[in-house]
């Protein structure tokens, strides 16, 4: 699991190879993630919005922005938590995603960055 805190929000990432969805002869490497974010703060705070930055084994690089995580824009009160589980699709079995979360923080108006940890995509047959 990779952790990182920025500006009082955690943001932990698991992830898994989805070996019964994944083709390999076609160069599709599926691979879900769950994300944990707990907001550490004395204030409350609102995801808006991510950008994710996918990094492919053979350097291809792709950039994913949208609205909230998984059509949502939760709100996390102080040492509240937001759970979900989302996936890419890889065109190599190994790679990494990373990225940033603008939130809001409730109480001002203010809106920050939070970092997502690097985090690796692997297919298990590759390590080997």
């Amino acid at each position: 699991m990779n952790i990182l805190i920025t500006a009082g929000v955690e943001i932990a990432v698991e992830t898994f190879y989805q070996e019964a969805h994944s083709k390999p002869d076609a160069n599709e490497f599926i691979f879900a993630y769950k994300i944990t974010i707990i907001n550490h703060n004395q204030f409350p705070v609102q995801l808006l919005s991510r950008h994710w930055k996918i990094t492919h084994a053979d350097r291809g690089v792709e950039h994913v922005n949208g609205e909230g995580v998984v059509g949502r824009q939760p709100v996390l009160y102080p040492n509240d938590s937001f759970e979900y589980v989302s996936g890419t699709n890889m065109r190599t079995p190994l790679g990494k995603m990373e990225g940033e979360y603008t939130f809001e923080n409730k109480t001002n108006s203010v809106m920050f960055e939070v970092s997502i940890p690097v985090f690796n995509l692997t297919a298990p047959f590759v390590l080997n």
